[in-house]
C-alpha cells in the first residue's frame, strides 16, 4: 500500500521563493509507485493543499491531516522543503515530533543550532573544527566599528545570524570601509547579526546523508564565484561556476569528507545536509563555514548535482530519505 507523505514547502521569510523551487524538483522526483504526494504550502496566509482545480484546503493543525471530500487524510511522513523559518529552524520538527510523524531531515534540537551560525560555529570549534574568528552583534548590544577592529581581522563578512540562501551578507574589505551599512543591511534579515573573519582559500561544499547508519559524502562541489563572494545572486542567479566533482587533490577532498563526516555526527544530523568549507592551503585545513539542514533541491542547487555526480537518479534518493525517516 502506498504510503501518504506531505511535501511541505513555502515559509515566513525571503527563503520561501527558493522553498518553491526546491518543491519543485522534490515533487517530479518523489515515486508516484511507491507514494501519494501532497504539496502543503505553509505561508503567513495559513497551511494549504491545493487541488488540481485550484481549491484551497486548509490543514487541519491539531493533527495535520487533510479533508478532501469527505475523506480524511493522514500523512506517514513529512518531506520537508521549507528553508528559512519555520522550516529551518526546528519549529515545524518540533510540531511533528509531538504528532509523532516522522519527517526528513534533522531533529528539532539540531535545527535550532545549526540555524544560528554563531551557536553552529562554537559547537564546532569546542569539538575540534576549524572555524572562522567571529562576534556576534545585537541591537541591544550594539559595537562600534573601532571595537570591532581591535577584535577581528579585515576583511570580514557580515551576514544575519539566522537564516540562509547568503539573503543580507555583505563582505567590508577594511576598517574604513562601510561596516555600518553592511551591519544594517544584516539587521533588515535578523535581530542578530554575525560578523566573521575572512579566511583565504578555495570554497568547497558536500553534501552529506546517512543510510541505515552508514554516513555517505555526495561528490564535493568547488565554488568559483564571479563576484566577491558567495551571494545570493551567485547561488541562485548564475553568478558562479560550479565544478562537481570538484577538481581538487585527493589528500584535500579526504581532509574535506573526515571534516564533514565529524561534524554530521557531532551535530547528531539526520537526512541530506550541505556543509560549507573554505579550505586554507597555508594552513593545510578545511575551515567550516556553516551547515545547511535543508539544503537546496532547485534545479540550480547543489545537492541534487552531486546526486548525479554520485550515479544515483533524484528519484532513488529522494526514496532513501523518505525511507530511512521512519
Amino acid at each position: 500500500m502506498k504510503k501518504n507523505i506531505a511535501l511541505v514547502t513555502g515559509g515566513f521569510s525571503g527563503e520561501a521563493v527558493i522553498s518553491y523551487k526546491s518543491a519543485v524538483t522534490i515533487g517530479n522526483n518523489l515515486d508516484k509507485n511507491l507514494f501519494d504526494v501532497y504539496t502543503v504550502d505553509i505561508n503567513q496566509q495559513g497551511w494549504f493543499y491545493v487541488l488540481p482545480e485550484g481549491k484551497k484546503i486548509e490543514i487541519d493543525k491539531n493533527n495535520f491531516s487533510l479533508l478532501i471530500n469527505d475523506k480524511k487524510i493522514k500523512f506517514d511522513a513529512v518531506f520537508i522543503g521549507i528553508h528559512g523559518t519555520p522550516g529551518e529552524d526546528g519549529k515545524l520538527q518540533g510540531y511533528f515530533d509531538t504528532l509523532k510523524i516522522p519527517y526528513t531531515g534533522c531533529d528539532a534540537a539540531t535545527s535550532a543550532l545549526t540555524f544560528n551560525k554563531r551557536f553552529t560555529v562554537a559547537v564546532a570549534a569546542f569539538s575540534g573544527i576549524d572555524v572562522a574568528r567571529s562576534l556576534l552583534i545585537t541591537r541591544e548590544n550594539m559595537v562600534s566599528p573601532d571595537e570591532m577592529v581591535r577584535q577581528l581581522k579585515f576583511p570580514v563578512f557580515v551576514k544575519p545570524n539566522n537564516g540562509g540562501s547568503s539573503i543580507g551578507m555583505s563582505k567590508v574589505n577594511k576598517p574604513s570601509d562601510e561596516v555600518g551599512l553592511a551591519v544594517e543591511k544584516a539587521f533588515k534579515e535578523d535581530n542578530e547579526v554575525l560578523v566573521e573573519e575572512f579566511i583565504k582559500g578555495r570554497e568547497f561544499t558536500t553534501g552529506v546523508f546517512k543510510i541505515k547508519g552508514n554516513v555517505i559524502v555526495l561528490p564535493i562541489t568547488e565554488i568559483i564565484s564571479k563576484k566577491d563572494f558567495f551571494d545570493y545572486e551567485a547561488k541562485y542567479e548564475g553568478a558562479s561556476t560550479e565544478v562537481t566533482p570538484a577538481e581538487v587533490e585527493e589528500a584535500v577532498a579526504d581532509k574535506i569528507r573526515d571534516a564533514a563526516k565529524k561534524i554530521y555526527s557531532i551535530f547528531n544530523c539526520h537526512g541530506v545536509v550541505r556543509i560549507d568549507f573554505i579550505y586554507n592551503e597555508e594552513a593545510g585545513r578545511p575551515f567550516m563555514l556553516e551547515i545547511n539542514t535543508i539544503p537546496g533541491q532547485s534545479e540550480a542547487s547543489i545537492v541534487p548535482q552531486q546526486v548525479k555526480a554520485m550515479g544515483w537518479s533524484l528519484k532513488e534518493f529522494y526514496t532513501k530519505l523518505v525511507e530511512e525517516c521512519f
